[in-house]
C-alpha cells in the first residue's frame, strides 16, 4: 500500500516538469532553427547590407527566411519607422516604411533592424526577439497538453519556420487565450473571456487569424463556459459576451488608431497590400495549383483566374466558418460545453484551406491545435510530412526552375505537399470541431468537470 502515493508524487513530479523539460527542448530546437536560417548570412555583404549568398544559395540550400529578404525593400536597412510615411504605388509596391504585415509585426521588424548593419544582424537580433514568444509557447502547452507539447518543441516545423517570418508573437497570443481560460479559474469566466479576447485582438495586430477565434469565444462565454454550476447556462449570459466582443474590438482600436491617425496611407498600404495579392506559383495554394490550369494560357485568362479567387475565397473562407460555429453548437446542445478551442481550429482550418496564400510558415498557426485537441497521431504525422513537402520541396523547385527550366519531378513534391495539406486540413475540420481536449493519460478528470475541458496536466 506504501508503493501508491509513492507512485502517486513521482507521476505528478513528471507532470510537473514536463513544461520546463518542453521549454529545455524549445531553446535546443530554436538554436537549430537559428543556424538553419544563418546558413544564408554572412560576408561579404553588399553595400546596402545584404549577404552576397543569399541569392546563390537561398533556395538550394534551402535556407530562405522572410527576415533576411525584407531587410531590402521595406526601408528596414534604413531603420524608418514603419507606416508613418509609408504608401503604396499602383502596381503594388510599398515605399516608405510601409509593410504588408499589421503594425505590432512591422514593430517587430523594426526592433529587430535597431542596431543592425546588415541582413545577418538583422536575422540574429530577431531571432532575439522572437525565441522568448516560442519558449513561453512551449511552456504554456506543457501546462495543457503534457508531452504532447514536445511536438512543438522539437518538431520539424520549428526548426523551418521558427525565424522564417515573424509568426512565434501571434502563436503565443492564440495559445495564450487558451491558457488564461483553462487555468486561471480563479477568476470569474467573464474576466478571462476578457482577458482572452485582450490576447486575441494583440494577435489580431499581429497577423490577424487570431481574430476568427473571438467568435468561437464569445459563444463560449455566451452559453457558460464550463462552470460547475450546469443551472447557470439556461440563460444565456449576454452581458459577458459583449464585454468579450468590446475588449477585443477596443484592444484592436487603441493599438492601431495612433498609426492610422499619424500616417493613414501608410498603415492603409499594409491592408490594400493584401487585398490586391495574387494566387500566383509563390502562393503554395489550392487555387493556384488546382483552379489555375484550367482557365488556360489564352489572352485575360490571368486575370479572369484572379477575378474569380478575389470572390470565392472570402466567400468561401467565410461558409466554413459558418460550418464551423453551427458544428460547434450542435456539440453545445448535446454537450452543454461549446467547443471553443476546436470550433476555432476549425475555423483556422477552412482560413488555410481557401485564403489565396498558404505560406509555409502558416504550420506553427495549426500547430498547437493537433497538441491541445486529442486528433489522431497518424494524421498528425502526414500532415508534417505533407509539411515538409511544402517546407522543403518548394524551393528547390523554385531553384531548379530557375537554374534548369525543367523541374518535374520537384513539382510532384510540391503538388503532394499542397493536396496533402488540403485533404488533411478538410480532415482536421472536422476532427477538431468533435475532439475533447488532449491530456496525460494518467491525469484523471476532475469530478463534476465535463470532459471537454482543458486541464493543465500539472495542475
Amino acid at each position: 500500500m506504501s508503493s501508491r502515493p509513492a507512485a502517486g508524487v513521482t507521476a505528478r513530479t513528471v507532470r510537473r516538469g514536463l513544461p520546463v523539460t518542453a521549454v529545455l527542448l524549445c531553446a535546443v530546437t530554436l538554436l537549430f532553427a537559428y543556424l538553419n536560417k544563418a546558413r544564408c548570412v554572412g560576408a561579404p555583404f553588399t553595400a546596402d547590407g545584404r549577404s552576397l549568398r543569399f541569392d546563390r544559395i537561398k533556395d538550394s540550400a534551402v535556407c530562405y527566411s522572410d527576415i533576411q529578404y525584407l531587410w531590402l525593400g521595406r526601408d528596414i536597412d534604413l531603420h524608418v519607422f514603419p507606416y508613418i510615411h509609408g504608401d503604396i504605388t499602383p502596381d503594388g509596391t510599398l515605399i516608405g516604411g510601409a509593410v504588408e504585415y499589421p503594425v505590432l509585426s512591422g514593430l517587430f521588424m523594426w526592433l529587430g533592424a535597431a542596431g543592425a548593419g546588415n541582413d545577418a544582424e538583422f536575422l540574429l537580433h530577431s531571432a532575439l526577439l522572437l525565441a522568448p514568444f516560442a519558449l513561453l509557447t512551449a511552456w504554456m502547452l506543457g501546462r495543457l497538453s503534457g508531452s504532447a507539447a514536445f511536438l512543438w518543441a522539437a518538431g520539424p516545423p520549428l526548426v523551418l519556420y521558427a525565424f522564417h517570418n515573424w509568426e512565434l508573437p501571434v502563436v503565443a497570443t492564440a495559445v495564450g487565450a487558451v491558457y488564461v481560460l483553462a487555468t486561471l479559474t480563479r477568476y470569474s469566466l467573464r474576466t478571462r473571456g476578457i482577458i482572452a479576447a485582450v490576447l486575441l485582438g494583440i494577435g489580431f495586430c499581429l497577423k490577424l487569424y487570431p481574430g476568427i477565434f473571438v467568435l468561437p469565444l464569445l459563444a463560449y462565454v455566451l452559453t457558460g463556459g464550463e462552470e460547475d454550476d450546469r443551472a447557470a447556462r439556461r440563460r444565456y449570459d449576454v452581458g459577458s459576451a459583449v464585454a468579450v466582443v468590446l475588449a477585443a474590438v477596443t484592444t484592436v482600436v487603441l493599438i492601431n488608431l495612433p498609426f492610422a491617425l499619424a500616417g493613414y496611407r501608410g498603415w492603409r498600404a499594409s491592408i490594400l497590400f493584401q487585398q490586391i495579392r495574387q494566387a500566383d506559383i509563390t502562393t503554395n495554394s489550392v487555387w493556384y495549383w488546382g483552379i489555375r490550369p484550367m482557365f488556360g494560357d489564352l489572352p485575360g485568362s490571368e486575370q479572369s483566374f484572379q477575378d474569380l479567387v478575389a470572390v470565392a475565397s472570402p466567400v468561401l473562407v467565410m461558409l466554413s466558418f459558418v460550418l464551423a460555429m453551427w458544428l460547434g453548437w450542435r456539440r453545445f446542445q448535446t454537450s452543454g460545453v461549446f467547443p471553443w478551442v476546436g470550433v476555432s481550429g476549425a475555423m483556422l482550418c477552412g482560413f488555410l484551406l481557401f485564403h489565396k496564400v498558404h505560406s509555409p510558415q502558416y504550420t506553427l498557426w495549426l500547430l498547437p491545435f493537433v497538441i491541445l485537441l486529442d486528433v489522431p497521431w497518424t494524421a498528425i504525422g502526414l500532415y508534417l510530412v505533407a509539411d515538409l513537402a511544402i517546407g522543403i520541396g518548394v524551393f528547390r523547385y523554385f531553384y531548379t526552375l530557375g537554374t534548369t527550366g525543367v523541374a518535374d519531378i520537384e513539382e510532384n513534391i510540391v503538388q503532394f505537399g499542397v493536396w496533402g495539406r488540403a485533404i488533411l486540413l478538410v480532415y482536421f475540420f472536422f476532427a477538431f470541431a468533435r475532439a475533447r481536449a488532449r491530456r496525460d493519460e494518467s491525469e484523471p478528470i476532475a469530478a463534476g468537470r465535463p470532459a471537454d475541458e482543458l486541464v493543465p496536466v500539472g495542475r
